[in-house]
């Protein structure tokens, strides 16, 4: 078995681990299992890169070059000055976005990890020592990815803004890694002492998505922290910024090479401190209980699902045309709410979708008043809601289950080209629709009734763009048939780009119909006239 220089950078340690009553030799051989299992484990940064004949190694360490690139993206702020409150703020901002996503994608996994129960449970292993193997196991390989992603702009700062703000940055940035780790577990805690089996394993997802998407719209809160007065950032507190992380870690900054010695900026600065430290004592007592109720994962309990039986039925005498084609629009609806990795890959996007519309509009009114939104054409800003339509077409070649697609070989199926029919129909009707019916209500009432030409507009090039984007990305292919390690091999990620243009154009086409007099509904006829027969036309090539 593989001797790793974690584990022995680990043993220096070991006299803290036994004051804490944990058995050092027998967690340093789980660790030695566990990180020679992970050899097998493709990081989700690279999960799309990876071709079927996988390579050997640790994918994830040769994953950390990827985070160094990363991590160029903060050396612009180094030199912003001396506002410092202000451009560690924006750091931390981005540190926090790469790390906690990179916990949530890659080490969620790690931490709901039941399997080993069996095996271990059953041996004199102290639960004590089974829950430091699996803190530790995740603490190395963040540790590895924290210092990949702030290895060359640390160097930056040392240069640039002098070795007390380096020291101090490196100990924030310690700080910052201890308290992603236990919110993300606290927050699990949470919702393993109140649910159970598959309902539990939902949510979990959700919470996943949700802690995704909510880090992008915590840029925008950070970067409205400040004001832009006289060409500098000018910081004034408010009570809210309590809840904000990055400006914690921003604080000690002011404190200490600033002299900033404001009641607001000592707060934020005990934060930085305290914070990470109650999360690490509090989730250190609730680890019983967590472990505990993750038990809970290995049940399968069944759940009432007649409500959205009932909801698939209406949409399959709807659209569907055939016997034939409402059983794979049945089908296809059963996996798109059950397949949880296809879940935790797409829906992010899907809230991303919803809330990069609302972002143009507060940015539209920090400039400018309500009245004048109200009149303008950022309505238009609904297009931003397509872009994640080519990713969720891409993303139905793949499943978790993708074994089970000799099920397509092997049916008596009449008309091929149904299959993907019917799930670019499930698409539209189970994800986009509801997501841009929710979008139009708020948008009429912003704008009033005179955009819903416009939005019929948006709905129907939404329709075409699904068909365009089956035509580049997946056609030939059956849904849910690949792993997903498969993903975006050769060129797909210039299709994926190609995609963004083709909502340009829309929006471009869109928006010249509406300097003539009935130009939007002249340009909404011509687009489902469009789609109806280009739908016929895809529609009619089997799929091989």
């Amino acid at each position: 078995m593989n001797e790793f220089y974690s584990l022995k950078f680990l043993d220096f340690f070991r006299p803290l681990f036994r004051l804490f009553q944990i058995d050092y030799e027998t967690m340093r051989k789980i660790l030695q299992i566990k990180l020679t299992m992970d050899q097998r484990r493709i990081p989700t940064i690279f999960a799309s890169n990876m071709s079927k004949n996988k390579e050997k190694g640790n994918q994830y360490l040769k994953s950390l070059l990827v985070y160094a690139l990363y991590g160029l993206v903060i050396i612009p702020f180094v030199s912003l000055g001396d506002n410092y409150i202000f451009l560690v703020s924006i750091i931390f901002g981005i540190a926090m976005f790469i790390l906690m996503t990179s916990m949530i994608s890659d080490f969620s996994t790690v931490l709901l990890d039941v399997r080993d129960k069996t095996i271990l449970n059953t041996k004199p292993v102290h639960t004590r020592t089974i829950n430091a193997a699996k803190i530790v196991h995740v603490m190395i390989y963040m540790a590895l990815l924290t210092g990949a992603f702030i290895g060359i702009p640390s160097a930056f700062i040392l240069g640039v803004q002098g070795i007390a703000f380096f020291l101090l940055f490196i100990v924030a940035i310690l700080l910052l890694l201890m308290f992603i780790m236990t919110l993300t577990a606290l927050v699990y805690i949470f919702i393993l002492q109140f649910f159970s089996g598959e309902k539990l394993k939902d949510i979990i997802n959700y919470v996943q998505i949700l802690l995704s998407v909510g880090i992008i719209i915590g840029y925008q809160i950070v970067v409205r922290s400040f004001e832009f007065v006289d060409l500098n950032f000018v910081y004034e507190f408010s009570w809210w910024h309590l809840f904000i992380p990055p400006i914690w870690f921003g604080a000690p900054f002011e404190l200490l090479l600033n002299g900033n010695h404001s009641g607001p900026i000592i707060l934020l600065s005990v934060l930085a401190l305290i914070g990470p430290l109650l999360s690490i004592m509090l989730y250190y007592k609730l680890m019983p209980s967590f472990e505990r109720n993750l038990q809970k994962l290995m049940e399968n309990n069944g759940s009432n699902k007649k409500k959205r039986l009932l909801l698939n039925t209406i949409w399959e005498k709807l659209i569907c045309t055939s016997k034939e084609e409402k059983q794979f629009f049945r089908f296809a609806s059963i996996m798109l709410a059950r397949e949880r990795d296809f879940k935790l890959r797409v829906y992010p996007s899907l809230g991303i979708a919803f809330v990069f519309p609302f972002i143009f509009l507060f940015n539209f009114i920090s400039t400018g008043s309500f009245s004048e939104l109200q009149q303008s054409n950022m309505h238009l800003t609904m297009y931003f809601c397509n872009v994640m339509i080519g990713i969720v077409v891409f993303m139905l070649r793949f499943s978790g289950k993708y074994k089970g697609a000799w099920i397509f070989q092997t049916s008596p199926i009449q008309t091929q080209s149904l299959v993907y029919s019917a799930t670019l129909k499930a698409v539209l009707a189970k994800l986009y629709v509801p997501l841009f019916l929710l979008l139009s209500i708020i948008y009429i009432g912003i704008f009033s009734v005179r955009i819903v030409p416009d939005l019929a507009v948006m709905l129907v090039t939404g329709i075409l763009h699904t068909l365009i984007s089956y035509r580049i990305m997946t056609h030939n292919k059956y849904p849910f048939s690949e792993p997903f390690e498969t993903g975006q091999q050769g060129g797909e990620s210039m299709k994926t780009f190609l995609l963004l243009i083709v909502v340009g154009f829309f929006f471009f086409g869109h928006f010249l119909a509406m300097k003539f007099t009935f130009g939007v509904l002249i340009y909404l006829v011509i687009l489902l006239a469009i789609t109806f027969f280009t739908w016929k036309w895809i529609f009619k090539k089997t799929v091989e």
